[in-house]
């Protein structure tokens, strides 16, 4: 995989033309919302079918002692949902690896490789593997496994016993890249709204967004603020940045 621009030659600045299939690849529930919420709304509002593929069960996404990690996974699909109708999203993939527990293996990258290949978009989108001091080991090995995913995915000598066709995405765009080329312009709105179906993640995540109208105001202005941020790099109002690969 070399990290070029699309073969139609655009700039990596400038925004892809909205595809047709997208396939977002998260670590766990409300990781692609806050990667790629806006870009992946934008894309749908415009016609795209856009799946979201979780790879954990998110069962420890909680400081609260009390709840019960299989009453927290149930919530927290449930959450996946909403927030993928907020999104306009056309379809949840869940794989219900133990979360905190996921290892980079050649089943992961065959598991991925068979969700490209039948799904078969033209973009996928994903944690960024290489990212500096990425802490948690979820994002890494999700990010390792999607990319070598679409690798194999695109060559039909790989895992042939899957019968399915080989597929070659267009574009792999990594988020929370530390080197990112590559801009979607996005409206915070359907991002935002995206986020905060994520309740049980109020406090881990969204600085208690759900216990107040300051503490959602304040989380509101955070999200607009980073998208800010990243418009600023590219000349954009309001945006979400990318690492792009092209496989």
């Amino acid at each position: 995989m070399t990290v070029s621009p699309d073969p139609a030659g655009a700039d990596e600045v400038a925004p892809r033309a909205v595809p047709g299939r997208a396939l977002a690849i998260g670590a766990h529930p409300d990781d692609i919302e806050f990667g790629a919420g806006g870009t992946l709304a934008r894309w749908a509002a415009a016609g795209c079918h856009v799946t979201m593929l979780v790879v954990t069960d998110g069962s420890k996404g909680t400081w609260d002692r009390s709840v019960d990690p299989i009453d927290l996974i149930a919530t927290r699909r449930a959450e996946q949902r909403a927030a993928a109708a907020a999104l306009g999203a056309s379809e949840v993939i869940h794989l219900d690896h133990v979360d905190g527990e996921l290892e980079y293996t050649m089943a992961l990258r065959a598991e991925l490789c068979l969700h490209i290949r039948r799904t078969r978009p033209d973009v996928v989108l994903s944690h960024d593997p290489w990212q500096r001091y990425q802490l948690h080991p979820d994002h890494r090995a999700t990010g390792w496994g999607a990319v070598d995913g679409v690798v194999a995915a695109r060559d039909h000598l790989f895992f042939p016993d899957q019968a399915v066709a080989a597929h070659r995405p267009g574009a792999v765009l990594l988020f929370a890249a530390d080197t990112p080329d590559h801009w979607e312009p996005i409206d915070t709105g359907p991002k935002i709204a995206a986020l905060l179906c994520h309740s049980s993640q109020a406090t881990t995540t969204m600085g208690d967004a759900q216990s107040g109208d300051a503490e959602r105001a304040a989380f509101t202005e955070l999200i607009i603020a980073r998208a800010r941020t990243a418009g600023a790099d590219a000349g954009l109002a309001l945006a979400e940045a990318f690492k792009r690969l092209a496989p």
